[in-house]
């Protein structure tokens, strides 16, 4: 029976061990090796024969593998990216930092991801990436997106930070774009405490990535700097961790599966809320189950539902905070990203949640509408 590390009434998100995670951590340290070693080579395999890319790179964490796929793709102070006013800032906030402007699409109500239409709306003539990011594991509809950006010869980051195990006609999330990205937050579907991953099957990004991850420099020509590069390197201890868990997926997978599934069954008895859409041809591997509240059924407000939730013991998350109400971003308002940063709740989702715990949650979930 695997082990988990937290202790609270129902959090919303629970990082468990599964069997080899502390050996493997000691055996590293042990090893001297702390920094890049063996582990790290392991996991790199590891993952490039799960996605079945040729090129993996570990990196220190999710928002740095977005980093690194930028620096990658050339990307420069003045161009555009664009990305979706519904989902986790990162990919926004790392174009910022580098002079470059992110614009913002709105998303589908249902799948609460981007579309190719909401794409090709805010397209212009200085748009150099499409970063189209999977928000709570469920994935976007990309055929149509990589085909808009190979018409207009731009290329597509997939952001499957969130979605790693989830499928789009058949093939895994994060292996469709030019150059993609994952984590392994603590949060993850695997983890590494910290920790992220870029993925390409093309050997001049995977090339100039390497570059980029660690100070621009050739192995073979010691403090020989090619590119002024960074430090996007992830250390052996955590991927000593990463392995460990790795070995696990397929029942973490499983398990996964099973909690999105029981909460489909008891969620969809309860009036005033709607949960997240499969796109077309999509089999995601959810790693935030979420709902959306209706006004007239929770007129106390989603914050209130929380934090009456809260007082029961359980744990949740608001949906994520839209460009237009983050200062910095200077945005107008996106009518469906908005609606869903207001009334999305997410709610505890992790692979040992048991069923008990799950009904409870929508038991009590319940007993708040109308309230």
């Amino acid at each position: 029976m695997p082990s988990s590390c937290q202790s609270h009434d129902i959090p919303w998100a629970k990082p468990t061990f599964w069997g080899k995670e502390e050996q493997y951590v000691l055996d590293a340290l042990r090893s001297s090796w702390i920094s890049g070693g063996p582990f790290v080579e392991r996991f790199e395999r590891d993952l490039a024969e799960y996605l079945a890319c040729k090129h993996v790179l570990a990196v220190a964490n999710g928002t740095a593998a977005l980093h690194l796929a930028f620096l990658a793709l050339g990307l420069k102070s003045g161009d555009e990216i664009v990305t979706p006013a519904f989902g986790f800032m990162a990919a926004a906030n790392i174009a910022l930092q580098l002079g470059i402007r992110p614009v913002f699409c709105d998303v589908d109500p249902r799948t609460w991801c981007m579309r190719a239409d909401d794409v090709k709306a805010v397209l212009s003539p200085k748009t150099r990436a499409i970063v189209a990011v999977h928000s709570y594991g469920n994935v976007c509809e990309m055929e149509p997106i990589i085909a808009l950006g190979r018409e207009r010869g731009i290329p597509v980051i997939e952001d499957a930070a969130e979605a790693l195990g989830s499928r789009i006609s058949g093939v895994l999330a994060g292996t469709l774009g030019a150059i993609n990205t994952f984590s392994f937050h603590a949060t993850k579907t695997i983890t590494t405490g910290e920790g992220g991953l870029v993925a390409t099957n093309d050997d001049a990004l995977a090339e100039t990535a390497r570059l980029y991850r660690s100070h621009g420099l050739r192995r073979q020509r010691h403090y020989w700097h090619e590119v002024p590069g960074h430090n996007f390197r992830m250390t052996n201890l955590q991927a000593a961790l990463g392995c460990a868990q790795f070995e696990h997926v397929d029942a973490i997978t499983r398990e996964r599966r099973r909690v999105f599934s029981e909460y489909e069954l008891r969620l969809g008895g309860i009036p005033g809320m709607a949960m997240q859409q499969k796109a077309l041809q999509s089999d995601p591997l959810i790693w935030a189950v979420g709902v959306l509240l209706k006004p007239d059924v929770f007129p106390q407000g989603r914050d209130r539902v929380s934090l009456a939730l809260a007082e029961k013991g359980i744990e949740t998350r608001p949906g994520f905070q839209p460009p237009s109400e983050i200062a910095y971003f200077k945005e107008k308002p996106y009518p469906v990203a908005d609606e869903l940063g207001r009334w999305v709740l997410s709610l505890p989702t992790f692979a040992t949640l048991q069923n008990s715990e799950i009904e409870h949650v929508c038991r009590q979930l319940s007993t708040l509408a109308h309230a």
